[in-house]
């Protein structure tokens, strides 16, 4: 579960280089604990393997490519917050707001505004997904640097010679600004002008590299009015304590799906496998059993058809099953055997059925069961089914009715309703 921090260069130092991805670009893996385990300075080009190995990767922003405003903002909800920050940064922007991802932080009447560029944030989130990124995080450096109540802090980041310095001037408010010395030799001498003129009287620690701590010593110590400056050891743990406490501030929230989780193939490749060859096993073995199967069924009909032709050589065989039946209940009938779904079995089986629980009923002494006979108003036969029509003021009991019928293998359902009248339908269970 490790963590990739890189420091991304300005988009003034990614133009001035042409091809920005082969700039060096500082770089830090942490632990989940957030503790620093590996550093250093590669192209971005050449950190493709440590990004996709990254369970998340933490971009820290240039400063001077992110702007920090302030707005007063009335009570509304985070969906309707997201949608009025155009026109409330509107008159602090220089460019269109349609053009810049604007992310809003803290809670209150007060909302501190990240302001950073639509396309080079999209640029730099692109390159980094395509590398193999899963969750991408960026964050202003400004607000990576450590905070003190009543001092200011400044950091800066070299790319091929272009400075971008960032100043934190309180827990939310923070600037950044390019600096192109003329050479080397005057860069620090520029860097400790600008911050004379950002933060004039205020005291002000300088995070600056080990090696070239004499050098930044000797630029302060030449300039009387730098005396409130202090220098400190520039270190990767710092600013990965600044981010992770930056992070409520993403900035890729505002650009998208971008930055969203992704699915990690790599750790489900050999599931997918074994879950594909699986699949792949029950669908051959399938069907082969409907094969088997089929076949069974192919024999199976060719055995019937040939015994309905031999017994009845002058019928074609369309359907010898159902034609067998056919032929059975007609050589029945010829011979006086009726069937059991034929109209005279269903009614006889009905008429001793109704006849048994009818008498049951008048032996109990219910009122009216003698005139229990005089309730059907009509028998009529479809489908091999009997139909028994009552009189509309009849109500019989079908629950009476089932147990009775079972006993004789004929079963009893409703059937639709005749001008207002009970309807059953009685069929055969054989």
């Amino acid at each position: 579960m490790s963590t990739l921090y890189l420091r991304m260069p300005s988009k003034v130092a990614a133009e001035s280089a042409g091809h920005w991805t082969g700039l060096p670009c500082p770089y830090a893996i942490a632990s989940a604990t957030a503790r620093l385990e590996a550093s250093g300075v590669e192209p971005l080009s050449s950190l493709a393997a440590a990004v996709a190995q990254a369970q998340r990767v933490v971009l820290i922003l240039a400063a001077s490519d992110v702007s920090l405003v302030t707005v007063q903002v009335p009570p509304m909800s985070p969906a309707r917050l997201r949608a009025a920050l155009p026109n409330l940064v509107e008159d602090q922007l220089i460019s269109d707001p349609a053009d810049c991802v604007l992310v809003a932080a803290g809670s209150g009447g007060v909302r501190t505004v990240a302001v950073v560029q639509r396309a080079w944030l999209d640029l730099l989130s692109r390159s980094v997904l395509a590398a193999g990124a899963r969750n991408i995080v960026a964050v202003p450096a400004q607000l990576c640097l450590p905070f003190e109540a009543g001092s200011a802090s400044a950091g800066l980041a070299v790319f091929e010679g272009d400075i971008d310095l960032a100043v934190r001037l309180s827990k939310q408010d923070g600037i950044g600004l390019p600096i192109l010395p003329d050479s080397p030799a005057s860069a620090a001498d520029e860097v400790i002008d600008a911050l004379l003129a950002i933060v004039p009287n205020a005291a002000l620690q300088l995070f600056v590299p080990h090696a070239e701590m004499d050098g930044w010593r000797a630029a302060v110590a030449a300039r009387p009015l730098a005396q409130h400056i202090s220098l400190q050891g520039d270190g990767w743990q710092n600013w990965i304590d600044g981010a992770e406490e930056a992070g409520s501030l993403n900035l890729m929230s505002g650009v998208g799906m971008a930055s969203a989780p992704a699915v990690n193939w790599r750790a489900w490749r050999l599931p997918l496998v074994l879950a594909g060859a699986l699949l792949a096993v029950n669908v051959v073995g399938l069907q082969v059993d409907w094969w088997r199967m089929r076949s069974d069924a192919d024999a199976l009909r060719s055995t019937l058809t040939q015994i309905f032709r031999t017994a009845f050589p002058k019928e074609p065989a369309v359907d010898p099953v159902a034609q067998m039946r056919q032929k059975l209940a007609a050589a029945k009938r010829t011979a006086g055997e009726s069937a059991p779904d034929d109209f005279l079995a269903l009614a006889a089986g009905f008429g001793e059925a109704w006849r048994s629980s009818t008498g049951a009923t008048r032996a109990s002494g219910a009122a009216g069961a003698t005139d229990a006979s005089k309730l059907i108003a009509a028998l009529d036969y479809k489908d091999r089914s009997l139909l028994v029509r009552f009189k509309p003021n009849a109500s019989p009991s079908i629950e009476q009715m089932r147990s009775a019928l079972a006993a004789r293998a004929l079963s009893v359902s409703p059937a639709p309703a005749q001008d207002g009248a009970q309807s059953w339908q009685i069929r055969s269970t054989r």
